[in-house]
């Protein structure tokens, strides 16, 4: 199984806590069933020593390591189900974010225009875009259209210095050129 990154959960956009996807593989998966993965050969190894010792007859060893082969597999196929339905319902959920996040594109014109209203009356705080560090490289391109060239200097400026996502950078650039 693949080490864990961390042990605190991660967030989705709405703040509420979420388990990373290992750790829902082996709380609903791996958990429950009590899965443990041994290849063909350790379980063939174990049995060859098990007839060697006497404990039990060269044929009811192989017997024994085909019906485990044979309930391993089903028990994959089933597991790849079980995890075929879990990714398809995070997809659903992804798409269904997706969905949330480009009904709220009207939101952020509305704040643009507040931005805008701010800067032009000198109220608020210094930097030209409200809650910068929260957006996506792609709201952060719309909003800068409206930035003066100093103001576009000073979102260059902090960007390098935090995120550094290239695809914003060019667009500030190409607003500067």
């Amino acid at each position: 199984m693949a080490a864990r990154k961390s042990n605190r959960p991660r967030k989705d956009p709405s703040g509420e806590s979420q388990a990373s996807l290992v750790e829902q593989l082996v709380n609903r998966l791996l958990g429950p069933l009590g899965l443990v993965v041994l290849s063909r050969e350790r379980i063939q190894e174990t049995l060859d020593d098990a007839a060697q010792r006497g404990r039990l007859t060269r044929t009811d060893a192989n017997e024994l390591a085909h019906e485990l082969v044979r309930l391993g597999r089903q028990q994959t196929e089933e597991l790849m189900g079980d995890l075929d339905r879990l990714m398809g319902k995070g997809r659903r959920q992804l798409d269904s974010a997706a969905r949330r996040a480009r009904r709220s594109e009207p939101i952020d014109r509305i704040v643009a225009r507040a931005d805008r209203a701010r800067r032009s009356v000198g109220v608020g705080p210094a930097f030209p875009i409200a809650a910068y560090d929260d957006m996506t490289a792609a709201q952060v391109q719309r909003r800068i259209g409206g930035l003066k060239a100093a103001e576009l200097r000073k979102v260059r400026e902090y960007e390098r210095q935090h995120a550094n996502r290239k695809s914003v950078l060019t667009a500030i650039d190409r607003a500067l050129d």
